[in-house]
């Protein structure tokens, strides 16, 4: 994706390159897979304007996982269907590859949206091999690879099953396996968990940790939850309440693999609580 005016050649959206890579499971590179300089997008209704993002500006390193915390309504979906192709922006520059990761949106990206959404009249496996259909890919490989991540999933033997007879952990997992199945090299994650209890949600966290390591992808994660933003981001990147306009973007220099006994350790604290000053709510 190119930028489609106002080119800007500003800060690059990181406290330092490598600030906080240590920590970060998957391997990176010091050029950008994405790069966001100063991003504005406008909805128009009529003659008026709703202005939804007013100044987005930050880099994605390939294989991070990066969390967009703010409150509800601030922006955080928009910017992610900015980054999907899926909504244009007025200003700014949004760049998702480079040479040497070439990227073709309609390919390279993988949408885990709130709800599942599966179709309830096709079995799980059929559900998660939809992609693969309609991108026209070799469908013997495809069924393959989607038994696999069935069971990096955790859903090996429910192939056969349909939607309603799985909880909705177990269909968030086969979502999450549906954004998979073309080997997309960047996974967008919209609130995905929003809609789980809070148990479920952190065994749902534990999980997305877990398949992230294996898979290598690179994912950016939208949430307003912001002990869920510290826990799964090795960065995370705070938008302040509508029109989106980022507050602060900083690495989570927190041991890997990570488990839930981290949350009561003082600095995971910090972390929050350096979210909650952001948002005026200390």
């Amino acid at each position: 994706m190119n930028s489609k005016n106002n080119s800007m050649s500003g800060s690059n959206g990181r406290n330092g390159t490598n600030d906080g890579m240590a920590s970060a499971v998957n391997p990176v590179t010091s050029e950008p897979f994405i790069h966001l300089a100063g991003v504005r997008k406008t909805y128009r209704r009529g003659r008026q304007e709703h202005l939804a993002i007013s100044d987005a500006t930050f880099d994605v390193m390939p294989g991070e996982l990066v969390s967009l915390v703010g409150p509800s309504g601030c922006g955080k979906s928009t910017l992610l269907k900015v980054l999907a192709g899926l909504h244009p922006h007025d200003a700014g520059e949004v760049r998702i590859g480079s040479p040497t990761h070439p990227f073709a949106p309609e390919r390279d990206i993988g949408m885990v949206f709130q709800a599942p959404l599966l179709l309830k009249w096709r079995r799980i496996l059929e559900n998660i091999l939809l992609p693969a259909e309609l991108l026209g890919l070799p469908m013997a490989e495809a069924r393959e690879r989607g038994r696999a991540l069935m069971a990096m999933v955790g859903l090996a033997g429910n192939e056969e099953k349909y939607p309603y007879e799985l909880s909705g952990g177990m269909q968030q997992r086969a979502a999450i396996a549906r954004a998979l199945i073309h080997d997309p090299k960047l996974v967008l994650m919209d609130e995905p968990f929003g809609a789980l209890d809070a148990l479920t949600r952190e065994k749902m966290n534990l999980e997305l940790l877990r398949i992230w390591k294996e898979s290598g992808k690179t994912i950016v994660f939208v949430t307003h939850g912001i002990s869920e933003a510290v826990f799964l981001g090795s960065r995370v990147v705070v938008l302040t309440a509508g029109p989106a306009r980022m507050a602060d973007n900083f690495a989570i220099e927190l041991p890997h693999p990570r488990t839930l006994d981290l949350k009561t350790h003082e600095s995971f604290g910090v972390y929050t609580r350096r979210i909650y000053k952001l948002l005026g709510m200390e």
